[in-house]
């Protein structure tokens, strides 16, 4: 950084946490809940998740909302982002399931009693599973789905929710599920993980453009936006780059940044990407219309997710192990800072090079830091003898270096409007369960998940409330 430091934010600037509906609620057969993708992965082998704690947990906010809008609220919160779950909403005939949407209804009211506003995702890797057995991402049937589900929630929340966001990080199933094999259904083909890429992409261009016409009806607030959530990260390469080290760059940019930046800026894919998988036998499953669908995506504002950038370089060989395509591979930093529980770099800077990088290319759009945070595993080991978890050696400083890179980007231009932190209260986190905590509050499962503030809690509490980034 200069040897300015950028310590203040801007009075209008929120602050807020970052939660979804699958790793919160629990309650997972409760209100009509269908059987969701991580349920079934637990169904099928529980030894997947550490300690074996499934996606039945959550971590009883369904139960505990109240008390926990009352905690957000006294650590100087406005907001709250989380999902609603399609298989709550919607029963298996694709129609609302009353029992689950006044469920959701009782949620946002007593949010608004205690003064947080909820920003309402869809879609948080939690499709039914009776639609992943249909073809999922893949089929058209589905993505059709998604959009009638879309259209549900905003006709039955329309009053309720000024800020509306169609997926979050929808980068993440076609690589996780698809590309890496990582999660359920553990699979490695490029061709599919594109597919499954391009199902989502008008998957939410439709949901975009019911918005549109809901909106116009008066169906939908006037006021009400409408955005995506991304992991989008300015990729890096070695300091002296080769133009195969810069091919990477752009792939990797294209496919994890532009791909999404284009379709919600100008209603369309970038066609440098677009003809470069052509050319290594990638085709997108393209039909009649699309391009009039994807023009639909366009969206008010962005979430901008961040906790580690992306460096690559020329990939050692033209395919991987299973015949796909490799256009890049990773390149360890030699300077790098990490954080060792979950194997990723701690690179501040990363949300700076964003914000400049949509201050110059994407100059018209408002966005916002949707989540950023830090888990460590082995928490207990900094439990007080009175029974507090002293983490803020650790969490003040990541947080506090991210929010001086965001005054600074907001110094010199950047539209960023507020900063949600992921897991302000401890929640369930995928496969990974409980193995890294990220939050401010602890959620204490050998305590009926009673929540208790950490030493970092007070920090957060001075910072939203004052705006002034508090050394410690």
């Amino acid at each position: 950084m200069s040897d300015k430091t950028y310590d203040t934010l801007p009075d209008d600037f929120f602050f807020g946490a970052a939660m979804s509906g699958p790793q919160t609620e629990g309650m997972w057969q409760a209100h009509g809940k269908l059987e969701n993708m991580w349920d079934l992965w637990s169904n099928e082998d529980i030894r997947a998740f550490h300690n074996r704690v499934g996606s039945y947990a959550g971590n009883d906010m369904g139960a505990r909302y109240a008390e926990d809008f009352k905690i957000l609220h006294e650590l100087g919160l406005s907001s709250l982002r989380t999902s609603l779950q399609w298989s709550r909403l919607l029963d298996a005939n694709g129609k609302l399931n009353r029992e689950g949407a006044d469920f959701y209804h009782r949620y946002l009211a007593a949010a608004k009693e205690e003064g947080i506003e909820v920003f309402v995702n869809l879609y948080h890797f939690d499709m039914p599973g009776y639609l992943f057995r249909r073809g999922g991402w893949e089929s058209r049937e589905v993505v059709e789905a998604y959009a009638q589900y879309a259209r549900t929630a905003f006709e039955e929340f329309g009053q309720e929710v000024v800020h509306w966001f169609t997926f979050n990080e929808p980068i993440v199933e076609p690589e996780q599920r698809y590309e890496h094999g990582n999660w359920y259904p553990f699979v490695h083909d490029y061709q599919r993980a594109r597919n499954v890429q391009y199902g989502i992409s008008l998957a939410h261009a439709l949901a975009t453009g019911a918005f549109r016409e809901l909106q116009a009806a008066g169906v939908v607030r006037p006021d009400a936006k409408i955005g995506l959530i991304n992991c989008f990260t300015p990729p890096y390469t070695r300091e002296d780059p080769t133009p195969a080290d810069l091919e990477a760059v752009r792939m990797t940019d294209g496919i994890h940044n532009r791909w999404w930046l284009d379709l919600v800026t100008k209603g369309s894919l970038p066609t440098d990407v677009i003809d470069t998988l052509a050319e290594r036998g990638i085709t997108l499953p393209v039909r009649a219309g699309d391009k009039e669908i994807l023009a639909l995506g366009k969206v008010d504002w962005l979430g901008f997710n961040y906790y580690q950038p992306t460096r690559v370089q020329a990939p050692a060989q033209d395919t991987d192990e299973f015949g796909n395509p490799c256009f890049a591979e990773p390149y360890a930093w030699p300077h790098a800072v990490m954080n060792e529980s979950r194997g990723w770099e701690i690179y501040p800077k990363g949300i700076y090079d964003f914000a400049m990088t949509m201050t110059r290319d994407y100059p018209d759009l408002e966005w916002f830091v949707s989540e950023n945070g830090i888990g460590i595993e082995e928490h207990n080991a900094t439990r007080d003898e009175d029974g507090c978890i002293e983490d803020a050696s650790y969490r003040v400083p990541f947080v506090r270096d991210h929010l001086r890179w965001v005054a600074r980007a907001i110094a010199e231009g950047a539209k960023c409007r507020g900063y949600h932190y992921w897991g302000v209260i401890d929640c369930w986190s995928w496969n990974n369960a409980y193995k890294n905590r990220y939050g401010f509050v602890e959620v204490n499962l050998q305590d009926n998940y009673n929540r208790h503030l950490k030493e970092s809690a007070d920090w957060l509490r001075r910072v939203a409330s004052s705006h002034v980034i508090a050394e410690k």
